[in-house]
């Protein structure tokens, strides 16, 4: 805004002593000070009020009016309230300098004339704004010489001092201002993540607050290519709606209290989000590629294709993937399902999504995201087909490859909210394959583990193929029922006398075979005399009618504890 339209807003009270030539300076912000040097906080374009507590003399105008000029303000007004008229030596200094001056009556607050002027300010640049992000949204659908997110994402910094940034549904930074500094800690993404999920799951209107410490973040999601939308139809429809996207939605984070905005600052924030989108698709689109080959591929393996045939579609993935690959990489599998209670919409597509956005950072190796797996998708299933680099045909010992318990170390949290109520996610990993002939088995092999995780607790379980041995390969498939019965006939005398005596009997149990038997070790375990742990593992077999020192029963009390 102009100094001119302040001379103008007659709710203003203000009254221009001096600067007349100056008035169509442009204002760009507003502070008020009454310290003696106040140029560490001015970056120019403001306009300063004081109400004069820092002149004890005539000899202190200017300097103080020289600082002004020297940080770009606009134009200095200053309070009558304390003083009065205002002292003709700051006058005679504003006018040296060129700096128009205003007196403010003392009838009108500061708070008034520096609300007015943050209005007007942020108008215009939202305004501004707005037109720039049209304008880079058709840079954009036309071809990626608009730059990408980041650039908007810069514009909402310099143009609205808002911190913003993209967030996958995993919690994964995709994007953030270059000039913001460093990005969001992750620990903060996947709180993010799991609020904007959760709120998403509850149809909660956004945008949607969240406090995290002293922060406010509002929350907005990217929906892109029609994702998400909600017709007007049954209620049961709007909820499958919600839940054929929101695995695979990315969100923005904005730095700010979204719930006193304007109407127009929404809907330009909205724009916003339409514009990250149309990046969304492009990158989905990359991806195609990627996707077919892997669907090839899986079928394939499935069809039981000879082996010469997948190799040589292996041959045509390897490049597409791991460009530049010298020999021929290893191979893991990785399955993901995506499971409602009441059996839901078609997950598979979801499952393949999100599956994608899980192995991105697993398989960085540095700082940069990865994006070189190809996943596909048959029925409610996900399969990812994972290439890890070999040098001359050994598996590269600096690709660690995909291990199960770190593929959710950092997305178990926002997923599992976005999954509660009603959902679950499991994977399974296989292991490291060479050939074309191995890779039927290690779909076989991530398949069962899946199984594996799937008989596990939780809303987002995985395991590896380390897990496929001896009771841990049958236990899923043993009837839930029996299972439930299996462990209540062992354990439940224990949890009972537990929880009368607080005897600890369960711990004493776990760490007794954890020992393999060996009373010493045991003991030092837990801190006991070997007479206070002989009269534990008495009252155990006491009340369970076994005997700990035979191998059978040593067997069904530790199945018993990994059932339980």
């Amino acid at each position: 805004m102009r100094l001119r339209a302040l001379v103008d807003t007659d709710a203003l009270g203000l009254r221009l002593l001096g600067g007349e030539d100056e008035l169509d300076r442009s204002v760009r912000g507003v502070m008020t000070t009454d310290l003696r040097d106040p140029s560490r906080y001015l970056s120019g374009g403001e306009l300063v009020l004081t109400g004069l507590a820092w002149r004890r003399d005539a000899a202190d105008s200017e300097p103080f009016v020289r600082l002004l000029v020297q940080a770009g303000v606009a134009a200095l007004a200053a309070g009558e309230a304390e003083l009065g008229d205002i002292p003709e030596d700051l006058t005679a200094a504003c006018a040296r300098h060129r700096l128009p001056l205003f007196a403010v009556h003392e009838s009108v607050a500061f708070a008034t004339i520096t609300e007015h002027v943050v209005r007007q300010v942020s108008g215009e640049r939202a305004g501004d704004l707005a037109a720039v992000v049209d304008r880079h949204r058709r840079m954009m659908i036309s071809g990626p010489a608009g730059g990408g997110p980041d650039v908007v994402l810069d514009l909402l910094g310099s143009d609205l001092d808002l911190r913003a940034w993209v967030l996958s549904p995993t919690g994964r930074l995709v994007a953030g201002p270059k000039a913001a500094g460093p990005g969001l800690p992750a620990e903060v993404c996947a709180r993010l993540a799991g609020e904007h999920l959760a709120a998403v799951r509850t149809a909660r209107r956004g945008p949607h607050r969240v406090n995290v410490g002293p922060v406010t973040y509002s929350l907005f999601p990217i929906r892109g290519g029609g994702r998400g939308q909600q017709a007007a139809q049954p209620s049961q429809v709007a909820v499958r709606d919600v839940r054929e996207s929101l695995l695979s939605d990315w969100l923005l984070a904005v730095e700010a209290d979204a719930g006193e905005w304007a109407d127009e600052r929404l809907d330009l924030l909205h724009g916003v989000t339409q514009l990250i989108a149309v990046e969304r698709e492009r990158r989905d689109g990359a991806r195609t590629v990627r996707r077919r080959l892997a669907q090839e591929v899986l079928e394939l393996v499935q069809t039981g294709a000879a082996p010469a045939e997948i190799a040589a579609r292996l041959r045509v993935a390897a490049p597409v993937l791991l460009p530049g690959l010298g020999a021929a990489p290893h191979w893991q599998v990785v399955v993901a399902r995506v499971e409602w209670a009441d059996s839901g919409p078609d997950t598979g597509p979801v499952a393949q999504s999100l599956l994608e956005e899980i192995l991105v950072d697993p398989l960085a190796g540095g700082p940069e995201p990865s994006d070189r797996i190809a996943v596909a998708h048959t029925g409610d299933e996900a399969v990812a087909l994972v290439p890890l680099p070999a040098v001359a045909g050994e598996l590269d010992t600096s690709e660690t490859g995909v291990l199960a318990d770190a593929l959710l170390a950092a997305v178990r949290e926002p997923l599992s909210a976005g999954l509660e109520g009603d959902g679950r996610l499991t994977l399974g990993v296989s292991a490291a394959v060479h050939s074309a002939e191995g890779l039927r088995g290690a779909l076989e092999e991530a398949r069962h583990a899946r199984r594996v995780a799937a008989a596990r607790p939780g809303r987002v379980c995985a395991a590896g193929h380390q897990e496929l041995a001896s009771h841990v390969l049958l236990l899923p498939f043993v009837p839930d029922d029996v299972r439930r019965a299996f462990t209540a006939r062992l354990l439940d005398p224990l949890r009972d006398y537990d929880r009368r005596h607080r005897a600890e009997l369960i711990p004493t149990l776990e760490a007794f075979l954890d020992c393999d038997g060996s009373w010493t070790r045991c003991a030092s375990r837990l801190h006991l005399h070997v007479n206070t742990l002989r009269y534990r593992v008495g009252r155990i077999e006491q009340l369970t009618g076994r005997d700990l020192s035979r191998l059978e029963d040593k067997l069904d009390f530790f199945l018993a504890l990994r059932m339980g």
